[in-house]
């Protein structure tokens, strides 16, 4: 621990530990009161400590879920800590207007696609409240980026980061376990244990996120954390622990069997690697993916028949099947038929009518697809015979970022978001000589890819990692005048 030990304090650690203890006690409070004592810590915990409040985010957005399901009053905790370190780094800035309102040519293009956004869907009949959702749901997590960018991040700031990362990773990869094992019989809310899945989707892993996409895109962050910690501590320590943790995740990753994951990481890797020409990551990630496949996915997937044989059964039909099938299934004409009534090609295709009739601008924020319209709805479906009733009673996310946003802005939106995501690769390009320019290259990609399948830019679970590190990127290579800003 002596590595560790350089940079974090004990008073760090109890500190941390603390906020983490709070939260746990508070899951048990009546909600009502969970509200106002969760405000009055979280106000004061991240005025105090704010870079540790913003570690502290990883777990509890990574675990958000399940812990509004057991206690609501704790869904304001994410943003109350944000906010309130916002507002430190307002006053620890003495209004230095130079340093507060300098951005880069990638988020003045992010700003104008969200005001433009915001005013087409006002205009088409979106209730003010549906378009502030929407914009809070891009904005929050770019606050981190905002934050973090302008600070002089403490000593061994991404080490930090990657244990907390790891951690949560080994928390969520436990509760994995047990879910799968158990069939969803234990450590799960009724509602969740309950909850009808389809033949397809009960197979998987939803743990603590509550989502197995969602626990995949967590995993892959862990794995990307346990190669940081072992580059970092050259000195071959925790070799043992980081080695057994390589394992486990990639294990448990599998057994997300969450395909488009799965294609975000290839990419993640093969372009990290490519361009770092580290060719000894690849012989070590599939000596732990095989490693992996014998310790974790078989054992787990024969634990499960041995529970059955013991009399342990699901409500619904038991937790098998393997990552071939999961594969083999994205081209099953059933699953392609059903995927053009009700899924992502339904999604495409209802996308592109909406583009035709509102070619230039779209139809605005809150109208397609995305997180306003899932509170909210949408005054445009049934225009397009888009039913609630097909989900189950519920609106519908695109699952594909571009298809929202061709839909919701148009020609115009398209450019905007374009000119974006393409500012920030400049960015990363400039610092391609650096090993942390080469990963940012390579997560954009990873990012890019994610957005044909999920709604990548609205999922917190991803966005709290991609903008904690671009802020970290951006600290390092001080693309903005530095405002002091430090733990007490």
């Amino acid at each position: 621990m002596s590595q560790i030990k350089k940079h974090i304090t004990k008073k760090d650690l109890v500190t941390f530990l603390a906020a983490c203890l709070f939260l746990i006690i508070s899951m048990f409070l009546p909600s009502n009161l969970t509200i106002i004592i969760t405000s009055i810590f979280f106000v004061a915990f991240a005025y105090i400590k704010p870079f540790q409040s913003l570690l502290f985010l990883v777990p509890y957005v990574s675990i958000r879920p399940i812990l509004l399901e057991i206690n609501p009053g704790l869904k304001l905790a994410g943003d109350i800590i944000t906010f309130a370190v916002f507002a430190k780094l307002l006053v620890s800035s003495k209004l230095n207007l130079k340093s507060l309102l300098t951005f880069k040519w990638f988020e003045w293009l992010f700003f104008a696609f969200l005001f433009f956004g915001s005013i087409i869907g006002l205009l088409n009949d979106v209730s003010i409240a549906s378009v502030i959702f929407q914009l809070r749901t891009f904005l929050i997590m770019y606050m981190l980026y905002y934050i973090l960018s302008r600070t002089i991040l403490p000593a061994s700031w991404l080490e930090r980061l990657a244990w907390v990362t790891l951690l949560t990773s080994w928390l969520v990869s436990i509760h994995g376990l047990v879910e799968k094992l158990s069939m969803r019989q234990w450590l799960l809310p009724d509602v969740w244990k309950y909850k009808t899945l389809s033949a397809t989707n009960i197979v998987r892993i939803y743990g603590l996120p509550g989502n197995p996409n969602s626990l995949a895109l967590l995993l892959m962050f862990g794995i990307v954390a346990v190669l940081f910690l072992s580059y970092l501590y050259k000195d071959k320590s925790y070799k043992v622990f980081l080695n057994v943790s390589l394992v486990m995740f990639i294990g448990i990753f599998i057994l997300t069997y969450s395909r488009g994951t799965f294609i975000s990481a290839a990419v993640l890797g093969a372009v990290f690697i490519f361009l770092a020409k580290d060719w000894k990551l690849i012989k070590r990630l599939v000596i732990a993916g095989i490693a992996s496949i014998i310790l974790v996915y078989y054992p787990v997937n024969l634990g499960v028949s041995l529970f059955q044989s013991f009399g342990l059964q699901s409500p619904e039909r038991g937790p098998t099947g393997s990552i071939g099938g999961r594969f083999e299934e994205t081209f099953n004409e059933d699953n392609l038929a059903l995927m053009t009534q009700s899924g992502r090609i339904f999604y495409l295709k209802k996308g592109f009518e909406v583009f035709s009739d509102y070619p230039l601008t779209g139809s605005g924020f809150g109208t397609f697809g995305g997180a306003a319209t899932l509170s909210y709805g949408s005054p445009i479906y049934d225009n397009y015979g888009i039913r609630s009733d097909i989900y189950g009673g519920k609106n519908f996310y695109s699952d594909n970022q571009y298809i929202q946003v061709i839909a919701e802005t148009g020609v115009i939106g398209v450019l905007l978001f374009a000119g974006f995501l393409v500012g920030m690769l400049l960015l990363f390009w400039k610092e391609r000589h650096t090993t942390f320019g080469k990963f940012m290259i390579a997560l954009w990609f990873s990012t890019g890819f994610s957005g044909f399948y999920y709604n990548i830019w609205e999922l917190k679970a991803y966005t709290i990692f991609f903008f904690i590190i671009l802020g970290s990127f951006a600290a390092m290579n001080k693309w903005y005048p530095t405002i002091h800003f430090k733990d007490k």
